[in-house]
């Protein structure tokens, strides 16, 4: 795969319904690794289906938890996993075993959690109706400041690098706080017309570039540049780049996300399954891509570095991508497509071992001679998986994940069966049911369990994502069915 082709001159979003992914359970949640290889979905039963993306096929299924998994987090190397449950629990898995390595219970409902984009061992945690909290792995945690209107309904967010934190409450009040220090470095309000304010509903950062964007209850997104806003410090009063909205239906937006290029902006409406895009430059709706009628949205993500979007609504990731057009004349400029057969003169020198009637080019004659020294052995680093301010890949990234094949008939002799009759062996020597205990006894020991203590935590608050399953039940008449399939274009 040359990433380096894949830049077209045309249009960088996807155009059209490219297939779903079924993880047999509803899913709810999803995210790419950086690389865009693997997709982690998070469904209603606890499980968290890792999807390799290329061959668009089941990579591996994690038992994570017991209740619905609310929000995923990769981390930059693409080893460890963040996931969070309704249930209150933040767990980090790693993804090559598929063990548990730390639990962390919280007392309330954790609407998000998000890796630091630069360190694997620390992470932000946004509980429902408190603080966000940071939380150092095998160390303490910290619960980031509060502004002074004391609004407890926070959203956060780690910028690209992971040397700032943004946060914003239900005033509109936006806080920009030292990851170190968690002294506030910039702050400003998001006010609608002359006085009142709006809530900040979430916080995304484009993996490329300075923007990010804030979508507030005002169903305006607004696109801001990070220098601009550090440079005009506390109480700044900074224009958004863009303001984005739907002007015709007045859409409330679900989930926002940039595109890999950090150039196309794509926001997925709370009412219906449509995603819009928009070109960030200009701020020009350039796409609405439509699903199934009646569907809702719960979530959407951009992949990293191709122009697809994965989107969740009713159980199923839906994969949109762009519509491929096959052009034969790109494998020879001579190649010409027919439509009707042509019968093919042959030139009388056609198939002759020298052409003796070429015109003799000296100079293309030298050309040819010139040895020129080809270096097979140095890899050279594929910009779209570099940052700017790096000059390499890193090696120890994990872009794909090793899968066995199953044998249904094993033949006689074949190597798996000698050794899985050995393992067997070794089990049926002892009682199974100490060595199944000893087993589960090495994971507790691997697995740190921390209780987070969060003083004055609402510990009776119910997870949204529970509460609008559970009206959304009321609403469907008994025994309906909702519509199979999905409509052909």
């Amino acid at each position: 795969m040359n990433l380096e082709l894949l830049e077209s001159f045309g249009q960088n979003y996807p155009e059209e319904f490219d297939g779903s992914l079924d993880c047999i359970s509803l899913a709810v949640t999803c995210a790419f690794n950086k690389y865009g290889t693997l997709l982690a979905v998070g469904c209603n039963d606890g499980r968290i289906v890792i999807w390799d993306f290329l061959t668009r096929g089941i990579a591996k299924i994690i038992s994570a938890h017991v209740h619905p998994v609310c929000s995923l987090s990769w981390t930059r190397n693409g080893h460890k996993l963040l996931s969070a449950s309704t249930d209150n629990n933040v767990c980090i898995w790693d993804v090559l075993t598929g063990e548990l390595e730390h639990k962390y219970r919280f007392p309330s409902p954790v609407l998000k959690v998000q890796f630091d984009p630069r360190n694997d061992n620390r992470l932000l945690v946004c509980p429902m109706r408190y603080a966000a909290v940071l939380v150092e792995i095998g160390g303490a945690h910290r619960c980031l400041p509060l502004d002074s209107d004391g609004d407890l309904n926070i959203v956060a967010s780690f910028d690209r690098r992971g040397k700032h934190i943004y946060t914003g409450n239900a005033k509109g009040k936006i806080l920009v706080l030292d990851v170190d220090t968690f002294e506030v470095v910039a702050s400003f309000r998001i006010i609608v017309g002359t006085s009142s304010a709006t809530a900040v509903k979430s916080i995304e950062f484009a993996r490329r570039g300075d923007a990010f964007l804030i979508n507030t209850s005002d169903r305006v997104i607004r696109v801001y540049d990070s220098k601009e806003i550090i440079a005009l410090g506390k109480d700044g009063e900074p224009e958004p780049i863009q303001k984005l909205q739907d002007l015709v239906n007045k859409t409330t937006w679900k989930k926002c996300c940039f595109s890999g290029d950090g150039e196309y902006i794509c926001a997925g409406s709370a009412r219906q399954h449509a995603l819009y895009i928009w070109e960030k430059s200009i701020g020009n709706l350039v796409k609405i891509l439509h699903g199934t009628k009646g569907e809702l949205l719960l979530d959407v993500v951009w992949h990293p570095v191709r122009p697809i979007i994965a989107s969740i609504s009713s159980g199923l990731v839906s994969i949109w991508a762009q519509n491929q057009v096959e052009n034969w004349s790109a494998f020879a400029p001579d190649f010409k497509e027919l439509d009707e057969n042509v019968e093919y003169e042959e030139r009388e020198s056609e198939f002759d071992i020298a052409d003796e009637d070429k015109s003799v080019d000296l100079n293309a004659d030298a050309q040819q001679d010139e040895e020129i020294e080809v270096d097979v052995q140095k890899v050279e680093p594929v910009a779209a998986f570099c940052s700017s301010d790096e000059e390499g890949e890193d090696e120890n990234a994990l872009q794909f994940l090793p899968m066995a094949p199953e044998v249904e008939d094993p033949e006689d002799g074949w190597a798996g069966q000698d050794g899985g009759m050995e393992a067997s062996s070794v089990m049926l020597s002892s009682d199974p049911h100490d060595y199944e205990d000893d087993i589960m006894a090495a994971k507790r020991r691997r697995m740190q369990l921390h209780d987070v203590s969060l003083p004055d935590a609402p510990t009776d608050e119910t997870h949204p994502l529970i509460s609008s399953k559970a009206s959304k039940d009321k609403q469907q008449p008994v025994g309906g069915k909702k519509a199979a399939g999905r409509t052909k274009k």
